[in-house]
């Protein structure tokens, strides 16, 4: 009994078709039933029904299937424990990352993880954080660089790489910038420039705001801090931006803590429990890169 006959079964059992079976595994139809004639003649018994248009499972193929799924995941973990052991970590890895984001360390811990392992293909994809979550979620990426305002979303791993207030930021002579401190009340009577949905900045001043039935007028929405940062300035509305943000356009803006705007904006490294190899080598990577000086210099989206 080979592992590539248990293959051909589990394929030909899942598609219940020959041709999809082989398409699936990438080799000639009649070779998919050749082998699994062999493993019939082996076992002693037929494994499908071929009398009708589709390929069903007998008695036999069904007490089989799930043995044979067993066994192709037993191999499969004997090749990745050895690829740990020889540190051979093969494959691809896709790593997710908001957008706009220039955080540094993670671009450290890329090509640190590149040098260890140029076997392991990389890649990088911006969208937003939502977006990034669910893509970890369904398995699109392997881990991703989120902003949140939840420290572990629901049904992953994570590692929080920043955790800040937000505050009000405005321009000189806006008359908040008067004050030493900015109640959410007064902070939500004026117009508001912030992120766009689906960020976890954005996420975080909502909820806030939803706890206190407060309903904020958001003007203008803007994917980079920057831009953010650049509309207030000009007048256009209030900035909501984490305290690291508005630091970095001083003195055109002036910060201002909010009272009752108490729920951090987060950044961290999101994952599914159980990780591949490479994912647990990019962790590794990235847990060094983000301890290292200077790695809490950069926003969150």
């Amino acid at each position: 009994m080979e592992l590539r006959q248990l293959e051909y079964f589990v394929a030909v059992a899942e598609e219940r078709n020959f041709t999809r079976a082989a398409e699936r595994v990438h080799i000639s139809q009649s070779g998919v039933s050749a082998q699994i004639r062999r493993l019939e003649r082996e076992l002693g018994a037929e494994l499908f029904d071929r009398s009708a248009r589709t390929a069903t499972l007998t008695v036999a193929g069904k007490a089989a299937l799930e043995h044979a799924r067993a066994a192709l995941a037993a191999a499969g973990a004997v090749g990745r424990a050895v690829g740990e052991v020889t540190g051979l970590v093969r494959g691809r890895l896709t790593v997710g990352m908001v957008i706009g984001c220039t955080l540094t360390p993670l671009f450290d811990a890329l090509a640190a993880f590149h040098r260890a392992h140029p076997g392991v293909e990389i890649s990088l994809l911006e969208d937003n954080s939502d977006r990034l979550v669910e893509g970890v979620r369904d398995g699109t990426l392997d881990l991703a660089l989120v902003g949140t305002a939840t420290a572990t979303p629901d049904g992953l791993e994570a590692l929080t790489i920043l955790s800040e207030r937000l505050v009000a930021a405005v321009p000189a002579g806006h008359p908040l910038a008067d004050r030493s401190r900015v109640t959410l009340d007064a902070l939500v009577t004026h117009p508001i420039v912030c992120m766009p949905p689906g960020t976890g900045l954005r996420t975080a001043f909502d909820r806030a705001c939803a706890a206190h039935h407060l309903e904020p007028s958001i003007v203008l929405e803007a994917g980079a801090a920057d831009a953010v940062a650049d509309l207030a300035a000009r007048g256009l509305g209030v900035a909501v931006l984490s305290e690291s943000m508005a630091e970095g356009h001083r003195p055109r803006l002036t910060a201002r803590a909010v009272d009752g705007l108490d729920t951090p904006a987060l950044l961290a490294l999101v994952w599914k429990n159980a990780p591949h190899p490479a994912v647990r080598e990019m962790l590794a990577h990235s847990r060094r890169a983000f301890a290292g000086p200077g790695s809490g210099q950069d926003s969150i989206a």
